[in-house]
């Protein structure tokens, strides 16, 4: 028997696989920025001379956090492309899961809906990373990182709620 269209877990569903192509989109539009802004032969930089965790993307450092405070393991700076890599995904994916279940709380349109979306999980991200000491608080980046980081959020938002709908559609 198949879950009603509109039940919990049917939003759920949705919302989770929503949540990946929103993080796709969002992927897509990181790097896209980054070869404009650095040009296609430049590469990551490698990191500071040291410690490499300083200028690992913020997803890896997140993880890090999460995996040495909870399993009391030391995560191995060779892992920081894969952990920030499984951090950004899960992340992006389970607030699809989130999407799906405030989804018919309002009646805004897609595209308004969506970069409200956006801009909640931006503002998230600072509310949840500054006290772990992983980003800054907002006040210290200048205002083109910040719209920056508000446009990626932007297009991850709007990407999972036009994935949200067309998935309904294909049912």
């Amino acid at each position: 028997m198949r879950a009603p269209t509109h039940s919990p877990r049917c939003a759920i569903e949705r919302g989770l696989i929503a949540g990946a192509l929103g993080t796709a989109a969002m992927t897509g539009h990181q790097q896209l920025h980054r070869r404009l802004e650095q040009g296609e032969a430049a590469g990551d930089g490698g990191g500071e001379a040291g410690d490499p965790w300083k200028s690992a993307p913020a997803p890896a450092r997140a993880g890090r956090r999460v995996i040495e405070s909870i399993f009391q393991r030391r995560v191995s700076p060779s892992r920081i492309p894969l952990l920030a890599q499984a951090m950004h995904w899960s992340y992006g994916t389970l607030w699809g899961a989130i999407y799906g279940l405030a989804r018919s709380s309002t009646r805004a349109p897609t595209p308004v809906r969506g970069a409200a979306f956006g801009v909640a999980v931006w503002a998230s991200s600072y509310a949840q990373l500054v006290p772990m000491g992983v980003y800054e608080p907002p006040w210290r980046y200048s205002p083109g990182e910040l719209a920056d980081d508000l446009a990626y959020h932007l297009t991850y938002g709007v990407g999972v709620a036009v994935a949200y709908e067309q998935l309904g559609r294909r049912r």
